[in-house]
């Protein structure tokens, strides 16, 4: 039905102060480590979590979500509604209540029929969990191995990417929680999206052939000061007859 530490995750309760770190700044609980499967903790609790995986729970008009290219390194997110938020993809954890379905829809939730801008199953992590323990979709899994497994033959090899110079091999540390959480112990460096598809620049610039002396200039003439010190005199006309 899912990974062990997925219902702990949309159940837990977020953005509420520390208990541990009630006098820090910024102590709201907004972490969640899959590996220790415990209640929400806050980036002064993370030290405690090194080297485990940890998503980061954010919030969306007082809903909670979690980013695309954060989750899907865990679980099969691809029946699920995606919505951009500040140029981030992003999924709901939860079900969002909808006083009334809208007009004209074509998509709904198969959970809780809320409309859907798209042609997805479910509104939310918790809608297509609630389906699997059901039954109303046995073809509905959140295991990444049936999905690779369905996707072998259609797996094409990638072209080396170009890579920043400069740009460590090194995933991000405890240290740089405030620009992104770890979500997961092997890092990887990161590559920019428009540069996807170019090959990889030599690491040592070829050797080219020589160039050939240009030719010595000519010596120029010498300067004759002389001629530079007589002057123009007044033109004079010719007499009138």
């Amino acid at each position: 039905m899912g990974p062990l530490w997925l219902k702990p995750m949309l159940k837990a309760d977020y953005f509420l102060p520390c208990a541990t770190h009630l006098d820090s700044h910024r102590s709201e609980c907004n972490l969640f480590c899959l590996d220790c499967i415990t209640n929400a903790f806050c980036s002064y609790c993370l030290p405690q979590h090194k080297n485990h995986r940890v998503l980061q729970i954010r919030r969306s008009s007082y809903h909670n979500v979690v980013r695309v290219n954060e989750i899907q390194k865990f679980i099969d997110i691809s029946s699920i509604q995606t919505y951009v938020i500040n140029s981030a993809k992003i999924v709901f954890l939860n079900e969002r209540p909808q006083p009334r379905p809208g007009k004209g829809v074509s998509y709904t939730c198969e959970m809780c029929a809320r409309s859907l801008p798209d042609a997805f199953q479910f509104c939310s992590l918790g809608c297509k969990l609630n389906s699997m323990e059901r039954g109303s979709n046995t073809e509905v899994t959140f295991s990444l191995k049936a999905k690779h497994s369905s996707d072998v033959l259609d797996d094409v090899p990638e072209r080396p990417r170009k890579v920043h110079r400069g740009m460590s091999d090194d995933g991000p540390t405890l240290s740089s929680y405030n620009s992104s959480v770890v979500a997961g112990s092997s890092g990887s460096s990161s590559i920019s999206g428009d540069e996807a598809g170019h090959n990889l620049s030599p690491a040592t610039p070829t050797p080219s052939a020589p160039t050939p002396a240009a030719p010595t200039p000519a010596t120029p003439p010498l300067f004759n000061h002389s001629n530079s010190r007589k002057r123009k005199g007044t033109p004079r006309r010719a007499p009138f007859f």
